[in-house]
């Protein structure tokens, strides 16, 4: 018998929070992971901890919301890992303001990261897992996208990805190729001490406040979402397509 050859998976935005984490994950599931981030060189520690546990991952730089370099990236994973079957749609910035204080370059970067960067992640993937006739696509969303203050931009884009979701579910479905979407509710990472930070809160009590808002009375780390995409990714879930999961501790905080 032939060995069944390893199933390659992107992860973006992959050099900390959520997506290290997810990395971490779908190589313990038994993935070969590309690290994708802005800055190759970030990507270092991410690729480390994988090989450290005895799996394989690749760390490639690149603009998500850049088509050259997204090509670029998505043919470099295919030649030194193997063709990408998995794309975790995880990079993402914001620029909070209120709408009045809110500029064009605010709104742009978000737009062009969160939904330029995942319409052309999976536009250049989508043909691996077509020929495969197996593939798995997960968008990170946001518990945002209901709508929140100070983020007409962030809301805007995440409430977007469930729309895309939900169109890549209906036109790749026919191929075997699945694709869902994770809203995170308040998660423990850089991205949030930042925003802690950035209004002039303390981080330990802001989680502790932020906590007990949240019905399961805890604040979410990076490795709740990822074992959301390792059960999205699985072939468990081969018959679950076109959703939006709220890993949230509760149903809207």
């Amino acid at each position: 018998m032939s060995e069944t050859p390893t199933r390659v998976a992107i992860v973006t935005g992959a050099a900390r929070g959520i997506g290290a984490a997810t990395a971490l994950r779908l190589a313990a599931d038994g993935f070969a992971v590309a690290v994708i981030d802005l800055d190759e060189a970030s990507t270092a520690g991410t690729v480390q901890a994988i090989e450290s546990a005895g799996g394989r991952a690749l760390g490639v730089g690149a603009d998500v919301g850049d088509p050259e370099q997204v090509q670029a990236a998505v043919d470099r994973v295919a030649a030194e890992l193997g063709p990408p079957v998995v794309l975790v749609n995880n990079a993402g910035v914001t620029r909070d303001n209120m709408l009045f204080k809110m500029t064009d370059a605010d709104w742009d970067l978000v737009m062009h990261v969160h939904l330029r960067g995942s319409f052309l992640m999976a536009r250049a993937c989508q043909k691996y897992m077509v020929d495969a006739k197996w593939g798995r696509v997960v968008n990170l969303s946001s518990t945002s996208a209901l709508g929140n203050r100070g983020q007409a931009n962030y809301a805007t884009a995440k409430a977007g990805l469930q729309g895309f979701t939900k169109t890549l579910a209906i036109e790749l479905g026919k191929f075997g190729v699945t694709a869902n979407a994770i809203a995170p509710g308040f998660i423990q990472t850089e991205m949030t001490k930042a925003t802690a930070e950035r209004i002039g809160r303390d981080w330990e009590e802001y989680v502790a406040e932020r906590a007990a808002a949240i019905p399961v009375a805890r604040a979410g780390v990076p490795e709740d979402i990822a074992h959301t995409v390792s059960f999205f990714v699985s072939e468990g879930a081969g018959f679950v397509s076109g959703q939006v999961v709220y890993v949230a501790g509760g149903p809207r905080t």
